[in-house]
């Protein structure tokens, strides 16, 4: 029986959030549809943060009211704090995602608070969220490199985890949100995280910014995570990290998982569709690696 590997789609929020093209609510449900065709049932659709600081992301409400109620689909929203929180479940989110980043300098200049002060807000919204029944996914960026500080140190990154989970967070993101990890870093953090936490809490977001996005996955693979993030076409990065460019495609990684013996259920050629319906609506050329070659396959 082969193992089953959760894909999670980040291109709607982390894909489009900084995109200098507007992209319509309507058109992001369009988006939405072609994914969920391919097979992904795993997605974050939107973040409630400030329309002033990320445009895209102004149609929150909106977006999420209009979602399809299919089962088994899973959807989540990102929130900075509180305030989002509130707007997040108001709006029906069942699963939230938060962020803090490992070092005091990325804070800082992210969100104009300190380390102390941004886990703070994490675990007031991850208790709120235990209280009332919503899940909690917990990303720890800039966890192998920080555009500011340049070196992280994992004894940090692993203290950020168990407050984390001690706090009650349903999940851990492990995410290298410049691009700037390199696979020795990634196996010597997962190889300490899975001693304190059970590699099914763990979840991998990488970025391709050095073409080594895949690599990185596929270390954390082989120390038992099963669950990665990805972006249609590659779409994305993050807008307040210098040097943050693409994220791992997300054909790339589910062509990778398929031909490795492990279970997505996801079609990697209605995947490839996805990506031209979202390239429709960007200012870019999009597909990951493996684009090339799946156009030139008659059959797969």
């Amino acid at each position: 029986m082969m193992e089953k590997v959760i894909v999670h789609e980040v291109g709607l929020r982390d894909g489009l959030q900084n995109q200098s093209k507007h992209v319509h609510t309507d058109s992001k449900l369009e988006i939405l549809s072609a994914l969920i065709a391919s097979g992904i049932k795993s997605i974050e659709v939107t973040s409630f943060v400030s329309p002033k600081a990320v445009p895209q992301m102004s149609d929150a409400k909106e977006l999420y009211q209009s979602l399809p109620k299919k089962p088994g689909l899973h959807f989540e929203a990102l929130v900075p704090n509180l305030k989002g929180y509130e707007r997040a479940t108001e709006s029906g989110a069942k699963t939230i995602a938060l962020v803090l980043a490992s070092t005091d300098t990325m804070n800082r200049k992210n969100i104009n608070m300190s380390l102390d002060e941004a886990l703070k807000v994490n675990l007031d919204v991850i208790r709120r969220a235990n209280n009332e029944g919503i899940r909690a996914r917990c990303y720890i960026s800039t966890a192998l490199h920080c555009p500011f500080e340049n070196y992280v140190n994992p004894i940090e990154v692993l203290k950020i985890a168990d407050k984390l989970d001690t706090a009650g967070a349903d999940e851990l993101v492990i995410a290298d949100t410049t691009g700037g990890g390199n696979p020795q870093q990634v196996d010597e953090l997962f190889k300490a995280l899975v001693i304190s936490h059970e590699p099914k809490k763990l979840a991998g977001h990488f970025h391709d910014t050095r073409g080594m996005g895949l690599l990185l996955a596929w270390v954390a693979l082989q120390h038992g995570v099963r669950k990665f993030d990805s972006s249609i076409g590659g779409l994305g990065g993050c807008p307040f990290a210098p040097g943050a460019t693409g994220n791992l495609a997300t054909e790339d990684l589910v062509f990778m998982l398929n031909q490795s013996g492990y279970e997505t259920g996801i079609d990697i050629v209605k995947v490839r569709n996805a990506v031209k319906v979202a390239q429709g609506y960007v200012d870019q050329k999009l597909g990951g690696n493996i684009v090339g070659w799946l156009d030139t396959q008659k059959s797969l």
